[in-house]
C-alpha cells in the first residue's frame, strides 16, 4: 500500500463520517427551529375543534328546545281547535234541540189535531149514516148522504208488478184464490209466477179438496220452492203429486196421519233437492229413514219429533250412500224409543249438526249426550226442555262445543255447578233459557256475570234467585249487552231493581212477573230504563201511583198488568168514550176482551161496527149494561163471542156498581188473597188484555 492510496483512503473515510454527522445532525437540529410554528398550528387547530364541538352542543340543545317549543304549539293549537269545535258543536246541538223540540211540539199538537178531526169525522160518519136510515125513503137523499165522507178506492192493478206481489204476498191461498175471482185483472195478477213459489194448504185443510191440490202442483211444478201440508189429511194419489215439483226445496208434512214411507219414497225419487223436511208426528219407518240419505244428499234441517216407529237401526240409516253429513239442524222431541246407541249412529252420520232439538224426552241421559258429542263438535244450540235426567255432566261434556245457545225447563238435577266455568267453557254464549230449574241459585247470576255476549237470559220459575244474585249479575260486563230478561218468579225486591235501571241501558224486555217484594219505588226506577219496550209486571205490588209514573214511559209498546189488585178504577177508567176513540183508530183490530168493563154501553157496539170490521174475536163477559139484542145483533159481525149481562164475580173486587167490595157474601172480610182468579180460562183472557 502506498503513502497516496493511504491518503486517499483516509480522506474517503474522513468525508464519509462527516457527511453522516452532519445529516444525522441536520436532522436533529432542524425541528427545534420550527418547533414553535408547528406547536402555534397545532394550538389553532384544536381551538377550531374545541369550538366547533362547542357550537355542535349548543346548537343540539338550541334543536331540542326549539322543536319541544314547536310541539307545544302544535298540541297548543290543536287543544284550541277541540275546544273551538266542541264549543261549536255545542252551540249546533243547542240550536238542534230546540229546533227539534219545536217540531216535537209542532208535531204534538198535529197530531192531537189530527186525532180531534178524525174523532169529528168519525162522529159525523156515524151521524150521516143514521140520518141516511131515517131518510131511507128518499133515494136522492139517501145518495147525497152515501157520498159524504166516501173514501177514494185505490185500483191496485195499475201499481208496479212488485209492490202488487208484496200486498198478494201478504195473503193466504184461499184470500189469494178469492181475489184471483174478483176481476179479470186481479186473475192475472194472482197467476204471477213468484207468488206460488210457497204454497201453504195447512190453512185451507178444511175446505181444500185434493182435487185442487193436484191441479195446483201440476201447474206451478217449475216454480214451487215450498210445500206445507201441516195437519193435512190427504190421500196417497195427492201426496203422490208432491214428486212433480222437482225444484222442492222445503217440504212441510207434520201431523199428515196418511203420509207413509211410499209417500216418501215419491217425494224423494222426484224431489231431490229437498233441504228441509218436517216429518213430525207421522208414521214412517226405518224404510223412510233408509230413503233419505240416499236422495237428499244436501239435506239441511230435519224435524222427526214425535215419530215413534223408527229405531235405532233407522238412524244407523243415514251414513248409507253420501250420507246426510250436510245435515244442520234435527229435531228428535218425543222420541222415546232411542237409546245411546241410536245417538252414536247419528253421531257417525250427521257430524256437521250445529242445532239440536230434544223435547219431551223422558229418557234423555247424559250419555246420550255424550256419545252424541264425542263426534259432533259443532254444535251450536241445544234445546232439552222436558228431559228431567239430565244433569250437570252433559254440561260438562258440551264444554266441546262452541255453544251460543240453551235451552232447558223442568229440570231439578241442573245446579249452580254447571255455569261455574261458563265464561271459559262458552265465552260466546248469547242465549240462555233455563225455567223452573229449581237447583239454580244467585250463585249461577254471579257465575254469568263475565260473559260478554249473552244478550238474553231466561230464569223464570228459579225460586231461589234474589236480589244478591241479580246485584252480583250486575256487578259484570254483561249488564251492559242484556237486552232480554227474564225473572218471573223470583224473590226480588226494590233494591235490584234500582241497580238494574244503572247497569242496564239497552234493556228491551223486562219481565217480573209474580215478583210480590216489587212496589212502586222499584217501578220508579223502572222508568229510567229508556230503551224498554215491553215490561211485564203481573202478580206485582204496584199501585196507580206506579202505573201513573210508567205512564211517562215515551218508547214502552206493551204492558202486563194481570193480578194487581192494587189498581183500581182511578188507575184505568174504560168508558164508551175510550171506546169510541178505540174504534176509530184501530181498523184492524181482531181480538178484543171488555170483560167486566161495567160501564160500557151498547154504544161501544155500534161504533165497533162501523169501526172495527176486521174484529173476529169479542168478548164480554159481565158487561151488565149491555143489552141482549145488541149483542145478538153484533154476534152476526164476529167469528166468536163471548157476553153475560150478570154482575161481576166477587173476585174481580168491585161490585156491580164499580165499587170496592169490602165483605164477601157470607159477611166475612175481604181480603186481597180473595183475589186469585182461579178460573184459568179468564185469567189467559186477562193477559190477552
Amino acid at each position: 500500500m502506498t503513502s497516496e492510496l493511504m491518503i486517499k483512503a483516509c480522506t474517503f473515510y474522513t468525508g464519509h463520517l462527516i457527511k453522516t454527522h452532519f445529516c444525522t445532525w441536520k436532522d436533529i437540529a432542524k425541528p427545534r427551529t420550527y418547533e414553535d410554528d408547528i406547536l402555534a398550528e397545532k394550538m389553532e387547530r384544536a381551538m377550531k375543534y374545541d369550538n366547533f364541538r362547542l357550537q355542535k352542543y349548543v346548537f343540539h340543545h338550541w334543536h331540542s328546545y326549539v322543536k319541544g317549543q314547536i310541539e307545544k304549539r302544535k298540541a297548543t293549537l290543536s287543544r284550541i281547535k277541540q275546544i273551538y269545535y266542541s264549543a261549536r258543536l255545542i252551540i249546533i246541538l243547542i240550536k238542534w234541540r230546540e229546533k227539534a223540540r219545536q217540531k216535537y211540539k209542532k208535531r204534538q199538537d198535529e197530531l192531537l189535531l189530527k186525532h180531534e178531526l178524525q174523532l169529528m169525522k168519525w162522529r159525523n160518519k156515524i151521524k150521516f149514516k143514521r140520518s141516511a136510515e131515517e131518510q131511507s125513503s128518499s133515494p136522492e137523499s139517501l145518495s147525497e148522504v152515501l157520498l159524504v165522507g166516501e173514501i177514494p178506492q185505490c185500483d191496485i192493478s195499475v201499481l208496479p208488478e212488485r209492490a202488487v206481489l208484496q200486498i198478494f204476498f201478504y195473503l193466504s191461498l184461499r184470500d189469494v184464490v178469492i181475489c184471483g175471482q174478483v176481476c179479470h185483472s186481479w186473475m192475472l195478477m194472482t197467476q204471477t209466477s213468484s207468488l206460488w213459489n210457497g204454497i201453504d194448504f195447512s190453512s185451507v185443510k178444511d175446505m181444500i179438496t185434493d182435487k185442487y191440490i193436484v191441479s195446483a202442483l201440476q201447474r206451478w211444478r217449475l216454480n214451487v220452492l215450498r210445500l206445507n201440508f201441516h195437519g193435512c189429511l190427504l190421500r196417497v194419489k195427492t201426496l203422490k203429486s208432491v214428486s212433480l215439483c222437482k225444484n222442492l226445496q222445503e217440504l212441510n208434512v207434520s201431523d199428515c196421519p196418511t203420509f207413509t214411507d211410499d209417500s216418501m219414497r215419491y217425494i224423494s225419487e222426484g224431489c231431490p233437492g229437498v233441504l228441509y223436511l218436517n216429518l213430525s208426528n207421522t208414521t214412517i219407518t226405518n224404510r223412510t229413514m233408509r230413503l233419505l240419505p240416499r236422495h237428499f244428499h244436501n239435506l239441511q234441517s230435519l224435524s222427526l219429533a214425535y215419530c215413534k216407529k223408527f229405531t235405532d237401526k233407522g238412524l244407523q240409516y243415514l251414513s248409507l250412500g253420501n250420507g246426510c253429513h250436510k245435515l244442520i239442524y234435527l229435531d228428535l222431541s218425543g222420541c222415546t224409543q232411542i237409546s245411546v246407541q241410536g245417538f252414536r249412529n247419528i253421531a257417525n252420520s250427521c257430524t256437521g249438526i250445529m242445532h239440536l232439538t230434544i223435547n219431551d224426552m223422558p229418557t234423555l241421559t247424559d250419555n246420550c249426550v255424550k256419545a252424541l258429542v264425542e263426534k259432533c263438535p259443532f254444535i251450536t244450540s241445544v234445546v232439552f226442555m222436558g228431559a228431567p235426567h239430565i244433569s250437570d255432566s252433559a254440561f260438562k261434556v258440551l264444554c266441546a262445543c262452541d255453544l251460543r245457545k240453551i235451552r232447558f225447563e223442568g229440570n231439578k238435577r241442573i245446579t249452580d255447578a254447571c255455569f261455574k266455568f261458563i265464561d271459559k267453557c262458552y265465552p260466546n254464549i248469547n242465549h240462555i233459557y233455563m225455567v223452573n230449574c229449581k237447583g239454580i241459585t244467585d250463585g249461577s247470576l254471579k257465575s254469568l256475570s263475565p260473559l260478554k255476549k249473552l244478550t238474553v237470559l231466561n230464569l223464570a220459575n228459579c225460586v231461589r234467585i234474589g236480589d244478591m244474585g241479580l246485584k252480583q249479575f250486575l256487578d259484570g260486563p254483561v249488564s251492559t249487552r242484556i237486552r232480554e230478561l227474564n225473572l218471573s218468579n223470583c224473590t226480588l225486591g226494590d233494591a235490584s231493581i234500582v241497580k238494574l235501571s244503572e247497569c242496564c241501558p239497552n234493556l228491551n224486555y223486562l219481565s217480573l212477573r209474580n215478583c210480590e217484594n216489587l212496589t212502586d219505588l222499584g217501578i220508579k226506577c223502572i222508568v229510567n230504563i229508556f230503551s224498554l219496550v215491553s215490561v211485564d209486571l203481573s202478580g206485582t205490588d204496584i199501585s196507580n201511583e206506579g202505573l201513573t209514573i210508567l205512564s211517562r214511559h215515551k218508547k214502552l209498546k206493551e204492558l202486563s198488568l194481570s193480578e194487581c189488585y192494587k189498581i183500581t178504577d182511578i188507575g184505568i177508567q174504560i168508558t164508551d168514550s175510550a171506546m169510541e176513540l178505540l174504534s176509530a183508530k184501530c181498523h184492524y183490530l181482531h181480538i178484543l176482551d171488555i170483560s167486566g168493563c161495567i160501564l160500557l154501553t151498547d154504544q161501544v157496539l155500534e161504533d165497533l161496527q162501523i169501526g172495527c170490521t176486521q174484529l173476529r174475536i169479542l168478548k164480554m163477559q159481565y158487561c151488565r149494561l149491555i143489552s141482549k139484542e145488541a149483542a145478538e145483533k153484533m154476534s152476526s159481525m164476529v167469528q166468536e163471542q163471548e157476553y153475560s149481562p150478570y154482575d161481576p164475580p166477587s173476585w174481580f173486587g168491585y161490585d156491580s156498581q164499580g165499587e170496592p167490595l169490602t165483605e164477601k157474601q157470607d159477611g166475612t172480610p175481604f181480603q186481597d188473597s180473595d183475589l186469585t182468579m182461579k178460573e184459568s180460562t179468564y185469567s189467559s183472557e186477562e193477559e190477552a188484555v
